[in-house]
């Protein structure tokens, strides 16, 4: 129980947010708070493996992009001129398919949104799983390396597949019912609880990942972050616990990709830009690579922020200084500068110049 008490002020905070934006009538500021707490999910599962696993990904947009991609092209494409096939059919026995009407009236056939959701994730599992394998047996940044062609392999498929829309992406992606009227959606009367939604995965993630890092696994992480040497003559299967948390951490990305998908109604190669993923990196590393609050504080702040045009033109530009800076002065975050450290070692630096003057 006392583990999960620092959680209670974050579920606080995030009610204060809405009602403060209620008694000030701001509201809108609720749907930069949604996406901030989707892309936030996909920064502490990174922040997990950078930080715990000591492996760099530059390739994470590219897992967001499959589960936003797959999830919006399945529940958009019309099967209707398949509806003879014998897999059609076979999924239509089984509840996997929905009918509706395109916006032009005419009846289509698309996979459920719940059908689409698995499939994505599981996807983006085994695509974590394929890079893994033979880049997480090596020593040194063989992942960073992998994960950034890869990143742009997904990248260059969504920008130039005519099924994933090409330049223009997908849209009018349907709303994601998850039960009841409960649905994750772009509407403005849903707005509310989108973003009940959307920190409710957010706080589920969170619980997941502080659990997995107090756990036995957690501490054969650390260990091979702070020494994969000494944790493999130890005994530790430091192959299997890397790859583990980076099938992890994709399958986070995933999710949020495809949450996020369903509340925008669209998806477009952007998401899976090389620069997506440097910003997350930087992210993590403003948060503390070891330090998942600082993360999904960092997360929030630098997201929206950014999805509110604070940076301008210069979006990339800033997360890429915001990098350079991070490691040079604060390699440990920014949340975990010693200030009075700090100003002790410049006024001394200072003091021993003015004795050699």
């Amino acid at each position: 129980m006392k583990k999960h008490l620092p959680f209670i002020p974050l579920v606080v905070l995030v009610i204060l947010v809405h009602l403060v934006c209620s008694w000030t009538d701001t509201l809108f500021y609720l749907t930069q708070m949604t996406m901030s707490a989707y892309y936030s999910l996909l920064i502490i599962g990174l922040c997990a493996v950078m930080g715990y696993a000591g492996q760099i990904s530059l390739g994470h947009a590219g897992f967001f992009a499959i589960g936003g991609y797959l999830s919006a092209a399945l529940t958009t494409r019309n099967l209707l001129a398949f509806k003879d096939n014998v897999l059609v059919r076979l999924l239509d026995s089984m509840g996997c398919l929905m009918s509706g009407q395109d916006i032009y009236g005419d009846p289509m056939i698309v996979v459920t949104p719940w059908v689409a959701f698995f499939f994505a994730v599981t996807i983006a599992a085994v695509m974590a799983l394929l890079i893994g394998i033979p880049a997480l047996k090596l020593k040194g940044h063989y992942l960073a390396m992998a994960t950034l062609g890869f990143g742009i392999i997904i990248y260059r498929i969504v920008l130039a597949t005519e099924y994933f829309g090409e330049a223009d992406g997908i849209s009018e992606v349907p709303a994601f019912v998850l039960f009841g009227d409960l649905a994750v959606s772009g509407d403005f009367s849903s707005r509310i609880s989108n973003y009940y939604i959307a920190w409710v995965l957010v706080v589920l993630g969170m619980i997941l990942l502080k659990n997995l890092i107090d756990s036995r696994v957690g501490r054969a992480l650390r260990a091979i972050h702070g020494a994969e040497d000494a944790a493999d003559s130890m005994g530790v299967n430091t192959a299997r616990y890397k790859l583990k948390i980076f099938v992890l951490s994709a399958v986070f990305a995933a999710v949020a990709g495809v949450f996020m998908t369903h509340y925008n109604g669209s998806i477009g190669p952007s998401e899976a830009g090389v620069m997506k993923s440097v910003r997350y990196v930087a992210i993590v590393a403003v948060g503390g690579m070891a330090h998942l609050w600082g993360a999904l504080t960092m997360g929030i702040i630098l997201n929206f922020l950014s999805l509110r045009g604070v940076f301008g033109t210069y979006d990339d530009a800033v997360f890429g200084i915001i990098l350079i800076l991070i490691m040079l002065f604060a390699p440990d975050g920014l949340l975990r500068i010693n200030l009075k450290h700090k100003l002790d070692s410049l006024l001394a630096s200072i003091s021993g110049k003015k004795e050699e003057a």
